[in-house]
C-alpha cells in the first residue's frame, strides 16, 4: 500500500507541544483545551482565532521552530505501519527541515520516499495541488491526516482516506490508534 501522511498530528504528536508555547503568550486568557482544538483546526486558525498581534505570531512561530526534535514524539504503533508500506510520503504545511530533522532523531525517515513541505511553494491544503504532484508519482493509495483539511484533497483525487484521532464526517476510515490499523483499514 502506498500512503501518504499528513505529519504534524498523525505521524507525531505536536500538538501537546504547539498548545504549550501558545498558553505562554496566552497565560490565563484561555485554557490548554481550547488552545489544543483550535490548533487542530488549523495552526493559522488558532492564531487568527486568539487575535494576536504580528509580533505574538512570529514569536509563536519562532518557538515553534526551536522546538527540538527530542520535545516532540512519533504516535505509538505509527512505525508499524510505516515498515508494513510499500511506499510512504508526507504533505505538511511544515518546514522541510524541521521535518528531516524530527524523522532522523527518531530514525525514520528511511520509511519515506518523498514529501511535499510547507516551503516547496506549493498552495496549503486543501489545495489539491501537492497531493496531486505526490500521487502522479507514487500512485498514492491511502492519504491518513489527522483533520478534515488533510483528507479534502485526497476525496478530491479519488484516494481513500482516513482520519486519525478525529471523527468529522467524510473520511472512508477511523483510527484513534495505530495498532488498530490492519483491523480497520481494508483496501
Amino acid at each position: 500500500m502506498n500512503i501518504l501522511w499528513d505529519f504534524d498530528g498523525t505521524i507525531f504528536n505536536t500538538y501537546p507541544a504547539y498548545t504549550k508555547i501558545v498558553k505562554e503568550v496566552l497565560e490565563d486568557r484561555v485554557t490548554e483545551d481550547e488552545i489544543y482544538k483550535l490548533l487542530k483546526v488549523s495552526f493559522s486558525h488558532a492564531l487568527k482565532y486568539f487575535n494576536l498581534t504580528d509580533e505574538k505570531e512570529i514569536y509563536i512561530r519562532s518557538r515553534v521552530r526551536e522546538l527540538k526534535p527530542d520535545d516532540l514524539y512519533p504516535f505509538p504503533h505509527v512505525e508499524d505501519i510505516l515498515k508494513n508500506a510499500n511506499k510512504n510520503v508526507i504533505m505538511t504545511h511544515k518546514e522541510r527541515e524541521d521535518v528531516i530533522n524530527i524523522l532522523t532523531f527518531h530514525r525514520l525517515e528511511h520509511y519515506f520516499v518523498d514529501m511535499v513541505a510547507g516551503d516547496d511553494g506549493f498552495p496549503r491544503k486543501p489545495d489539491s495541488a501537492s497531493y496531486k504532484h505526490l500521487h502522479d508519482k507514487h500512485r498514492i493509495e491511502l492519504a491518513i491526516g489527522d483533520r478534515e483539511l488533510d483528507i479534502i484533497p485526497a476525496k478530491q483525487l479519488g484516494m481513500k482516506t482516513c482520519l486519525f484521532q478525529n471523527n468529522t464526517v467524510g473520511a472512508d476510515f477511523y483510527l484513534n490508534d495505530y495498532k488498530d490499523f490492519n483491523s480497520v483499514i481494508k483496501l
